[in-house]
């Protein structure tokens, strides 16, 4: 929540001016010398308690219109999830796909897929061959997405290994539809959207309808910014609960590590050895956030160009590492 020291942010074109409290200052200039030189940057706003430090965009379409966020939609469908869990419309996390939803379970499905728990999906270890990174076109050029990702082999044991597939969050994703009995729009919009005041487009959905489970979600960066405080304050939103922070607790416990960035992994964020948990989605999207610190982070930036760990993500890491965290 905004204090009265907060500046509200005017939007000049594709700028945003900055709130700067006297004793941010310095930390702020860091932060502003940092992101310089990073031309695939294109918004980034930082919270610290009640106060805005920081909230530019140098480039991109600016804080106040949607930008697509990418991958960091599986945390939104984490949270959605617990969610669910919350209001006894899944018994919990270890529940199998067999039983909260067997109606997307495919005749021509791999043997053991209805075992699979909400558990594995949601961390991303379904053991089902993956349908991201080389997978991903024809993965999203199949006339069934859901049947597809589950009729793939098994490459590794259920529980078992990180295998980062956006088919995963998307079978989550199906299944939180027939077990609400509400499209994931629907439930994002009146479970989180409505309690934090945001707006919630509707996305790109599959051919049977389901609203894709795990990428191309647009927010605002403000919005953005909004789901960081919220992960921040254990699920809690101007002295509301709009998630339990049991579950949120839950979410930013290690249960995996990502072969690729070596970050743990909980249920749909990720988790820094510094003490960030967030979401992270291709071309460099982030909600991140600190509680010991009480900060919170949205960062947008070109989602066209990609973000490894080896280099632009990794540069990115660093600033939250670095000058970011510095300011808390």
């Amino acid at each position: 929540m905004l204090t009265r020291r907060t500046f509200t942010a005017s939007i000049a074109g594709s700028l945003a001016l900055p709130y700067l409290s006297r004793a941010s200052a310095q930390g702020a200039g860091d932060i502003r010398e940092a992101i310089a030189g990073l031309p695939q940057l294109h918004s980034i706003q930082i919270q610290r308690g009640d106060d805005l430090i920081l909230a530019e965009a140098p480039r991109g379409p600016g804080l106040d219109r949607p930008a697509n966020i990418k991958s960091c939609s599986k945390s939104i469908v984490a949270l959605l999830l617990g969610s669910a869990i919350a209001r006894g419309e899944i018994e919990d996390v270890s529940a199998r796909l067999g039983d909260v939803a067997p109606g997307i379970i495919p005749s021509a499905a791999t043997e053991g897929v209805a075992d699979i728990t909400l558990e594995d999906l949601v961390t991303l270890r379904a053991g089902l061959e993956r349908t991201s990174g080389p997978n991903y076109g024809a993965w999203v050029s199949s006339s069934n997405w859901v049947a597809d990702a589950l009729s793939r082999p098994m490459v590794a044991e259920p529980g078992g290994r990180m295998l980062y597939s956006t088919g995963s969050t998307h079978v989550l994703g199906a299944a939180l539809a027939e077990a609400t009995g509400q499209s994931l729009l629907a439930q994002a919009r009146a479970r989180i959207g409505t309690p934090l005041g945001i707006e919630i487009p509707a996305w790109t959905r599959d051919p049977q309808g389901y609203y894709l489970g795990g990428n191309e979600m647009a927010l605002r960066p403000t919005a953005m910014l909004r789901i960081a405080m919220l992960l921040r304050d254990e699920g809690r939103w101007q002295g509301e609960e709009v998630i339990p922070a049991d579950w949120i607790r839950a979410s930013t416990t290690p249960r995996a590590r990502s072969p690729y960035s070596g970050l743990s992994y909980g249920y749909g964020w990720f988790l820094s050895p510094s003490g960030y948990a967030l979401g992270r989605g291709y071309g460099g999207q982030i909600i991140a956030a600190h509680p010991g610190r009480g900060l919170a982070v949205a960062i947008t930036s070109d989602p066209t160009q990609p973000a490894r760990s080896g280099g632009y993500f990794g540069t990115l890491i660093r600033l939250l590492n670095g000058p970011i965290l510095s300011a808390g």
